[in-house]
């Protein structure tokens, strides 16, 4: 390899170069090919080469306009290589599904193969393409269809580069999450690759607030990996960042009309009331209490409910009162009133 030449799908990029890629993912029905998109960002200068994936799951949208951003910026003085991937999962994307056609979920099928099933064959192309040649990652997600996440890092924080990288983000949470068969994660992690994810929003919706914290925090990330230096000595984001060591999900005692009582990044104490579950009438009710002291981080955002399902996410952190001040303020932050950025 010259320099900081980096060479995908046999389409050389050279030092100093910026340029848009296609690799084949496979054919529709119609026989109309599909490809997924890649645009190289090579600096002139080598350094760590760090991916940032986007819409494993086809029904999660932010992480596609947050790519869009960071592709906008000019990020001057770029060293190493920033490979964005906006579209992982595209027939998902276009059916406006989680899943591939046969239902399989894409992250749940890594490190894949290239004779398998669509999912492991997207994997595989995925793997082989663009994280075999990367040093670092981060994969972006939002909660799933009527569930809305407060803006996290779940990452494996026993890793001190990762979690020092997971705190440089700087979300208002970063969760100590472990791995899951079969996910992104788990497979760059078997290959040596620190790998951050980044959960905010909910599927189907563009959420601003979401949206520039994700852009801010891989800008971060960057900083954080000598890959940026910066331009003013601005004060650190990252230690205002809730470390939270455990989760629990909250689910729903009965089908029925939910009716909740908090707000995603509220602080909760053990035995508080989250809502309630009843008839339309409401005149059989069930109590949805919080199991333990934490922050809500997760919540269904659909009044109806059947039995069982996931209701509120609630996060165990120390020191819940100051972590909640902690998380309102980088909120405000990136506070929604502000208008949209048009880049």
């Amino acid at each position: 390899m010259a320099g900081n030449q980096i060479t995908i799908d046999g389409i050389s990029v050279a030092p100093g170069e910026r340029r848009g890629l296609s690799l084949p993912a496979g054919m529709l029905h119609t026989h109309v090919p599909v490809e997924m998109p890649v645009w190289v960002i090579n600096g002139r200068r080598p350094g760590p080469r760090l991916f940032v994936s986007a819409a494993i799951h086809g029904d999660e949208l932010n992480g596609i306009e947050i790519i869009r951003r960071i592709r906008a910026r000019a990020l001057t003085g770029l060293r190493g290589t920033l490979l964005l991937v906006p579209v992982v999962n595209v027939f998902g994307v276009l059916h406006h599904s989680r899943y591939l056609p046969d239902r399989r979920d894409l992250n749940r099928s890594f490190p894949g193969s290239e004779s398998g099933s669509l999912a492991a064959r997207l994997a595989h192309l995925f793997m082989s393409e663009i994280v075999d040649r990367c040093t670092h990652g981060i994969d972006l997600h939002t909660g799933a269809v009527h569930r809305s996440n407060l803006p996290q890092i779940r990452a494996q924080l026993d890793d001190q580069e990762t979690r020092e990288l997971a705190l440089a983000f700087g979300a208002p949470v970063v969760l100590d999450s472990r791995m899951r068969d079969g996910s992104l994660r788990e497979a760059a992690a078997e290959k040596g690759i620190p790998t951050l994810i980044y959960e905010a929003g909910e599927a189907l919706r563009f959420d601003e607030m979401s949206i520039r914290m994700g852009v801010a925090g891989i800008i971060e990330v960057m900083h954080r990996l000598g890959m940026l230096r910066r331009k003013s000595r601005r004060r650190d984001r990252a230690a205002r960042s809730v470390v939270a060591d455990g989760s629990h999900w909250v689910r729903a005692p009965g089908g029925g009309i939910l009716r909740s009582a908090i707000r995603l990044g509220q602080h909760v104490s053990e035995g508080q009331l989250l809502g309630r579950v009843s008839d339309p009438f409401g005149t059989q009710e069930s109590r949805v209490d919080a199991p333990h002291e934490g922050i809500v981080i997760g919540r269904n955002s659909l009044p109806l409910v059947n039995e069982g399902d996931a209701l509120f996410h609630v996060a165990r952190v120390a020191r819940p009162d100051e972590a909640y001040a902690a998380v309102a303020a980088i909120s405000q932050a990136f506070s929604e009133t502000a208008k949209p950025e048009q880049q």
